[in-house]
């Protein structure tokens, strides 16, 4: 089913917070990267300005700027609400408070819309969702997925996530996932140890990375998989 734009909860991340989170290198970034579920974040966009090659998937992107913009507005006062509401499972040494937190978000968000119709025009925003994407096998190198998969635990399925790694596995030789915990829980997803187990039985390598990145308590883990040696 197609996303709906009134369903969209569009909220962007800095490239600075991706580095963390993700623990790029330098080497890492010179890499083919495809961010899957990037939605308004401005990864892509400020990579490409470095001259990088970057892409990103979304179903967001079957919209148009200014629609994208709209909601942004729409949503933006109830996520805000609902993070001060939940100030206490952060750690703020990095963000101030909510309000500056706010702030960072929408400075990614204005950062993705300024690159978008541009984007689009040049293939950098790629309309698909997982867990199938619309690309070729070895389209990139490294496939990112940030606050989507193991979030989302109570609304996707274990199979879901099965399907999606390998998915993204297809596409790239290197997968990693932040953060592994499900949203607002601060506990581990309850998917992350049996699909751990579940791709190492599959011959996949798969281990939990530390990273310096620690917003959510206790979220300063990624799941890293790969084929063969990583490097």
């Amino acid at each position: 089913m197609a996303l709906q734009l009134t369903e969209a909860v569009p909220w962007g991340r800095l490239a600075s917070e991706y580095i963390r989170m993700f623990a790029l290198t330098p080497q890492d970034l010179d890499r083919r990267i495809l961010d899957c579920g990037g939605g308004p974040s401005s990864f892509t966009a400020e990579m490409t300005a470095r001259g990088k090659q970057v892409r990103s998937c979304d179903p967001l992107y079957q919209f148009m700027g200014e629609e994208i913009r709209k909601r942004i507005d729409e949503i933006y006062p109830r996520i805000t609400a609902l993070t001060t509401a939940s100030q206490d499972k952060f750690l703020w040494h990095d963000y101030g408070s909510p309000a500056q937190l706010a702030e960072t978000r929408m400075r990614a968000m204005r950062l993705f819309l300024d690159d978008y119709a541009a984007g689009k025009t040049q293939g950098r925003y790629i309309t698909g969702e997982l867990p199938t994407l619309p690309l070729p096998s070895g389209h990139s190198d490294l496939a990112l997925c940030s606050h989507f998969l193991f979030t989302y635990s109570e609304q996707f399925s274990q199979e879901f996530h099965r399907a999606a790694i390998v998915e993204m596995l297809r596409v790239a030789r290197e997968v990693r996932i932040f953060p592994v915990l499900t949203a607002f829980s601060g506990e581990p997803s309850p998917h992350l140890a049996p699909i751990l187990e579940w791709l190492h039985r599959q011959g996949y390598n798969a281990e939990i990375r530390p990273v310096e990145y620690e917003f959510q308590k206790g979220g300063n883990q990624m799941l890293v998989a790969y084929h063969g040696t990583c490097t």
